[in-house]
């Protein structure tokens, strides 16, 4: 939010003295006249698709998948429904998420979109400057497994260095790996948890209680067990630990 404000501030700046004229918009369906008319409407075109697709490009280049879905597992491994609540888990893996990628975003600004502003590099170098950092984060948390997939569905020669590798070709390949790392850490946060419950049915059946539910008795010690070991502290710990 910070990076966008200072974003506007600097296009305002740039306007300096003169009268900020407001550009009028024609809704009337016509073909163009000529081909200016054409690749203008084409921009216009391109720019509201950008800005539809926006939030869910910036959160699948993020760690934001890891985060949810791993909340996601912790939740079902507890046993406690709807606890806690899921706007609460995905608005904790949002802060997280701008708390991993804000040195990744500042350096994007710097390179990239804040020499654009000062009219110091064109529109092309500025977007390639401003995706080289999330480029290099991406690949850096991607398995070569990932990116060969892709590279062969693809039928793309093994690229010599980042600048090589698309971003068509590194996002896909950064979800399926972030889904998989994610999946492996839900699958260890199961286990201590599925332990108590098989404890807690074991004894529940020695002692002849078929019709008590096993999860009933066991929720409280999974809770009491995760809250003595300070389990969200080690959790968020681990998993920023985990990022490359």
């Amino acid at each position: 939010m910070i990076r966008v404000l200072l974003f506007l501030v600097a296009l305002v700046s740039l306007l300096g003295a003169e009268a900020i004229t407001i550009p009028t918009m024609n809704f009337n369906l016509s073909s163009p006249d000529t081909p200016e008319q054409l690749v203008s409407s084409l921009n216009v075109l391109v720019v509201l698709t950008l800005l539809f697709l926006a939030p869910s490009m910036v959160l699948v280049m993020t760690t934001f998948t890891r985060f949810v879905i791993v909340f996601g597992f912790l939740r079902q491994a507890l046993g406690t429904q709807q606890v806690p609540p899921t706007q609460l888990l995905v608005m904790l893996a949002m802060i997280l998420t701008f708390f991993v990628m804000e040195p990744v975003g500042t350096k994007a600004y710097e390179q990239g979109i804040k020499p654009y502003v000062e009219e110091k590099i064109g529109y092309e170098e500025a977007f390639d400057k401003t995706a080289l950092p999330f480029k290099n984060f991406m690949i850096r948390n991607t398995r070569e497994k990932d990116l060969a997939l892709f590279f062969r569905i693809r039928k793309m020669e093994n690229p010599q260095s980042v600048a090589d590798v698309p971003l068509s070709v590194v996002i896909p390949a950064f979800v399926i790996s972030e889904l998989k790392t994610a999946f492996e850490i839900g699958f260890l946060l199961f286990l201590p948890f599925l332990v108590i419950d098989m404890v807690v049915a074991s004894i529940l059946m020695s002692m002849g209680m078929m019709m008590l539910p096993p999860v009933m008795i066991s929720l409280p010690f999974k809770i009491l067990v995760f809250v003595l070991i300070d389990g969200w502290n080690l959790l968020i710990g681990n998993l920023i630990a985990s990022i490359k």
